[in-house]
C-alpha cells in the first residue's frame, strides 16, 4: 500500500503584501524577527576552523556545514520548525510503544532527548560525526560518534529508526535506506523527514532574476558537484519502496520562509524558517562556495547580504517542501 498526501495551498496574509508604486518593496519582517528571536534565544577534540567557522574533525570534509554553537542554535530552531510542521509531534509513523530507537545523524541530539523524556521505557541511541550533544540527558538516551554511511554493526535491531534533514550529508541514499531496512526489526518502522530545498512561490513572487534564486542555484549545484543531493525529499518514497518496505505513506508539507501566511500555525512555521535560514546563510554557503567553486570569503558574504535583504522582504512569499515518508518492514 502506498499513500501520498498532497499539501494544500498556503493563503497569504494581506498585511504582508506591501508593494510600492514601482513594484518594489522596502517593508520587511525585521520587527517580527526581533520579537521572535528574543523568545527563542538560549536554545533549547580538535575541530578545524575555516573562515571563522568550526567544522567536524571525524572524517573531516565529508559534511560541508559547520558544527559550532551558531549552527547548533540553528539546528535547534529547525527542530522546532519541523515539529510544528507535522502537528506539534516528534514523528508521525504509527509506531507502537518502542523499546529501541535509532536517531540517525542526531545533530544536537534535541530530538533524541525529547523522545527520551516522552518514552522513558525506550532505549534511544543517536549518532553523528560531531560530539556536540549535551552531557546532561535522560538516562535512557546515549550518543556516539559514528559515520552513518559506514557499515552498520548494531548487535540488536531497532523498533524505530528516525532520519531527518540529512540533505548535504549523504553520498549514497539507496545504500543508506537499505541499511535502515536491515537495521530495523520485522514489523518495525522507519521515518524520513527530508526537504526539497528548491524554493518556489504560488503567486509568482519568487523571481529567477532575484539574488535569492541566483544564490540557491549556485548552492544546489555546488552540493551536487560535491556528491551530496541537496533535494532528496521527493525521491525518498522510491528509495524506501525499492529497499523492500511496505505500508509506505508519503506526506508533502509546504514550509513557508517568513511569516507571510495568513493562518497562525503557518505564520509561526514561517518565522522559525526565516530565523534558521538567515542564521544559516553563511554556514550553508561558505565551505561549498570557497572549497568547491573557489570563491573568496568576501564574495560569499556579499552574496549572502543581498539574499538576506530579499528573504526579509514582505513581498516575497517563498516556500519549499518537506517530505515525510514512513514505512514498515514486513513481518
Amino acid at each position: 500500500m502506498v499513500t501520498t498526501i498532497e499539501a494544500e495551498a498556503i493563503e497569504i496574509d494581506p498585511q504582508t503584501q506591501v508593494v510600492n508604486d514601482d513594484g518594489s518593496s522596502f517593508a520587511d519582517f525585521t520587527d517580527e524577527l526581533n520579537s521572535f528571536t528574543t523568545s527563542v534565544t538560549g536554545s533549547i577534540s580538535k575541530y578545524p576552523f575555516e573562515n571563522g567557522r568550526r567544522y567536524h574533525a571525524f572524517k573531516s570534509g565529508t559534511y560541508p556545514l559547520p558544527n559550532d554553537e551558531l549552527e547548533a542554535e540553528r539546528m535547534n530552531v529547525v527542530h522546532h520548525m519541523l515539529k510544528k510542521a507535522i502537528g506539534d509531534r516528534l514523528f508521525v509513523a504509527p509506531v507502537p510503544e518502542p523499546h529501541r530507537i535509532l536517531d540517525v545523524g542526531t545533530g544536537t541530539g534535541i530530538w533524541a532527548i525529547e523522545m527520551g523524556d516522552a518514552h522513558p521505557q525506550a532505549e534511544i541511541l543517536g549518532n553523528d560525526l560531531s560530539p556536540i550533544q549535551p552531557s546532561w540527558v535522560p538516562p535512557n538516551v546515549r550518543f556516539e560518534v559514528d559515520d552513518f554511511e559506514s557499515d552498520w554493526a548494531f548487535s540488536t535491531p531497532f523498533d524505530f529508526i528516525f532520519l531527518r534533514t540529512l540533505y548535504f550529508s549523504v553520498a549514497d541514499w539507496p545504500r543508506l535506506v537499505k541499511q535502515a531496512y536491515n537495521g530495523v526489526k520485522p514489523g518495525g518502522w522507519v521515518e524520513f523527514q527530508e526537504l526539497d530545498l528548491q524554493y518556489y512561490s504560488e503567486d509568482g513572487s519568487f523571481k529567477d532574476s532575484s539574488a535569492m534564486a541566483g544564490w540557491l542555484k549556485i548552492l544546489l549545484d555546488s552540493s551536487r558537484n560535491a556528491g551530496r543531493d541537496p533535494c532528496p525529499g521527493p525521491k525518498v518514497e522510491g528509495w524506501v519502496k525499492e529497499a523492500g518496505f511496505r505500508n509506505v505513506v508519503h506526506q508533502k508539507i509546504k514550509v513557508p520562509i517568513g511569516p507571510w501566511a495568513k493562518e497562525k500555525r503557518q505564520k509561526d512555521i514561517g518565522l522559525f524558517n526565516l530565523v534558521q535560514t538567515l542564521d544559516g546563510l553563511e554556514g550553508f554557503s561558505m565551505r561549498l562556495f570557497t572549497n568547491v567553486l573557489g570563491w573568496r570569503p568576501e564574495e560569499v558574504e556579499v552574496m549572502c547580504s543581498k539574499v538576506r535583504v530579499e528573504l526579509k522582504s514582505k513581498s516575497n512569499h517563498v516556500m519549499y517542501d518537506l517530505h515525510v515518508v514512513y514505512a514498515q518492514k514486513p513481518e
